[in-house]
């Protein structure tokens, strides 16, 4: 049967020249490790990014307008210190509902995009 498999990647927007703070944020804070675009489309700007098995890609867009009720949702190991490098460089985490089975926090990145930083919750005992 044919049909979709799975996620290769996944594109956020972000505006021209602003690489390295895509790289600070992706890359230094968040610990994504920043892939080698094909030379035919680095010339376009933008940033790629290794996640997991998938890729997350930033793209240039001309008439750059950030993703603010969209947003990708990324799973994250010890959500606690995560929060606190966000906060310790400028980026305010904040809550919406809860999720049963998750802790979490939304964020927004250095051009506005909503993202979502989850961890599922053990139980002990």
């Amino acid at each position: 049967m044919s049909g979709v498999v799975a996620l290769d990647h996944l594109q956020l927007a972000m505006p021209r020249g602003r690489e390295a703070e895509a790289r600070a944020f992706y890359g230094d804070i968040l610990g994504l490790r920043e892939l080698t675009k094909p030379a035919n489309l680095a010339v376009r700007g933008g940033v790629w990014f290794q996640l997991g098995t998938q890729q997350l890609h930033l793209g240039v867009e001309g008439d750059f307008h950030p993703a603010k009720k969209a947003h990708p949702a990324f799973l994250v190991h010890d959500l606690g210190g995560l929060r606190a490098r966000l906060a310790q460089a400028g980026f305010k985490p904040y809550e919406d509902e809860p999720l049963a089975g998750y802790d979490r926090f939304y964020v927004a990145d250095p051009f506005g995009n909503r993202l979502e930083l989850m961890e599922p919750v053990t139980r002990s005992g």
